[in-house]
């Protein structure tokens, strides 16, 4: 049985990169080199027992919960149009969401990823003598290319199950996320992964280009719906699978019934959580007409109190294009919180903006924004709120307040990866949830289930236990009749026309030709 080639030492390693390194390991040739040196240690780790991989992560588990925050401080709190956050809030968003992940892969990943074997009930007749085993086999090695405004939980997370499911994995991490990624490196090294498995790549895009053209066996890529077209476009040349965790525009819907001070406090935490740079952030909310005012007072109270979020000047100048689109289509705009960029690539500040009157077809509705803007789309029957919803073309989550049968009667016609019922984002953190996209907002799954599915391919072992030799002998005319009396026999309705099936093979079974000895 093969071990592992690597035991735990303790970290002696510092949690920060050298950039050097990290740039040495990024080049073209040298991503090539790696692959070699990767392929050959996943190969050993695909072969050893699944049992021993996740004791691995339950040692690193172990590791991130003492060394929490000196990790958190490998991730920056400031990062103009990205991160606006406190030490509490990686905490929270990054790490304790990643230990949960750890924790769920050490329960449930050897479950998940167990041999199948089909249940015989669903057997056709006259294949009776076959059993069917599904395998789940690790890919080889996968390419993550994370984000910019929660660069260690959301790739850490794809990470963790890539090699559960016994991959190497090479990570692409954004500009804000090559501390972090070394620092996760260091702790599952120190944990007892073996080092060839996880390579941190440089930032730029063309480590990533580097290595889809070096031949990694699948993408998964969290970013823009622009960098998803993008690597697509790469990918499709190679026929490279790929998961794609794209943008949002996500939708909050307002029933009548709803707790109106949970909602303003759940729509008022979408916006200032990460500075408003997540992707599941809401930025329409349709609401009943009949409490569509009343909401709108008391956001436009509460937003008051939010702090203004630096944004890059492209974002800001997107933003103003997009209320001037509304005002020119009749919205108002309650509160305005833009700003007109000055020259050069200073960050913007911006206040939280609220829009009333929005319609589903203005560009407001339509746009992936990180930025605190709100646009009130008023409903009259939740039959219309679901058509204003499907204008949008993105379809990442919604989140509905309201009783919870006009919830789940609502949820049912909606198109959206995730829908939480009573809450906004926080309940995502869950590791049983899987994350997955619709429309522009990208297709596959992360996490949950499904996520670690994901890291894995499908193998059927079929077993014939008959020696017989009768399927491989040529067909007669016999054969048709005795075929067509079989599908009549066992497909057709009613007891007459199966009888008739089972007539006509007997007719037919004297003129076929045993099999030449």
């Amino acid at each position: 049985m093969p071990t592992l080639p690597h035991v735990p030492a303790g970290r002696t390693a510092p949690l920060f990169a050298s950039a050097a390194d990290v740039r040495e390991a990024s080049t073209p040739r040298t991503i090539a080199e790696k692959l070699v040196d990767m392929r050959a240690a996943q190969r050993l780790w695909a072969a050893t027992p699944i049992r021993s991989r996740l004791h691995i992560l339950r040692c690193f588990r172990a590791e991130l919960a003492t060394g929490s925050r000196e990790l958190a401080a490998t991730v920056a709190c400031a990062y103009p149009g990205s991160l606006r956050r406190t030490e509490s809030d990686t905490l929270v968003a990054e790490i304790l969401p990643l230990a949960e992940c750890c924790r769920f892969l050490e329960r449930e990943a050897a479950f998940i990823l167990r041999t199948r074997r089909e249940d015989a009930s669903s057997r056709p007749f006259w294949l009776r003598s076959v059993d069917v085993e599904v395998e789940r086999v690790p890919l080889g090695v996968v390419l993550i290319i994370g984000p910019g405004n929660y660069p260690l939980f959301l790739p850490g997370a794809q990470a963790l199950q890539a090699l559960a499911a016994g991959n190497a994995v090479l990570w692409k991490p954004a500009p804000s996320g090559v501390a972090c990624a070394h620092a996760l490196r260091v702790m599952l090294i120190a944990s007892g992964l073996p080092p060839e498995l996880l390579t941190i790549l440089d930032p730029d895009p063309a480590a990533a280009t580097a290595a889809i053209e070096a031949g990694v066996d699948k993408v998964f890529l969290t970013g823009s719906a622009a960098t998803g077209e993008a690597v697509l476009h790469t990918l499709a040349h190679r026929a490279i699978p790929s998961v794609m965790e794209l943008s949002g525009c996500d939708a909050v819907f307002v029933l009548q019934g709803a707790d109106p001070a949970r909602v303003v406090d759940a729509l008022l935490f979408g916006l200032r959580l990460n500075g408003s740079a997540t992707c599941m952030a809401p930025r329409r909310v349709l609401v009943d007409s009949a409490i569509a005012d009343e909401l709108a007072v008391a956001l436009h109270t509460a937003l008051a109190a939010l702090p203004r979020v630096p944004v890059t000047p492209s974002t800001a100048l997107l933003l103003l294009e997009c209320l001037t689109d509304a005002r020119v289509h009749g919205a108002q705009v309650l509160v305005d919180g833009s700003a007109t960029p000055s020259h050069g690539h200073a960050p913007v500040p911006l206040g939280p903006t609220l829009l009333a009157g929005v319609a589903p077809s203005m560009r407001i509705a339509q746009t992936d924004l990180f930025a605190p803007v709100l646009s009130l789309l008023p409903f009259t029957t939740l039959r219309e709120a679901a058509s204003m919803h499907e204008h949008c073309p993105y379809a990442l989550t919604a989140a509905i307040f309201g009783p919870e049968s006009e919830a789940r009667t609502l949820a049912q016609s909606l198109t959206a990866g995730t829908i939480l019922l009573n809450d906004l984002i926080v309940a995502t953190a869950d590791p049983r949830v899987p994350f997955s996209g619709r429309k522009r907002s990208g297709f596959g799954a992360t996490r949950g289930r499904e996520g670690l599915l994901e890291m894995s391919a499908p193998r059927a072992i079929v077993r014939q236990r008959s020696k017989s030799r009768i399927p491989y002998q040529p067909t007669t005319a016999a054969h048709g009749a005795l075929f067509a009396g079989y599908l009549q026999a066992v497909h057709a309705q009613g007891w007459r026309n199966r009888l008739a099936g089972f007539r006509a093979m007997g007719k037919a079974l004297p003129g076929l030709k045993p099999p030449r000895a």
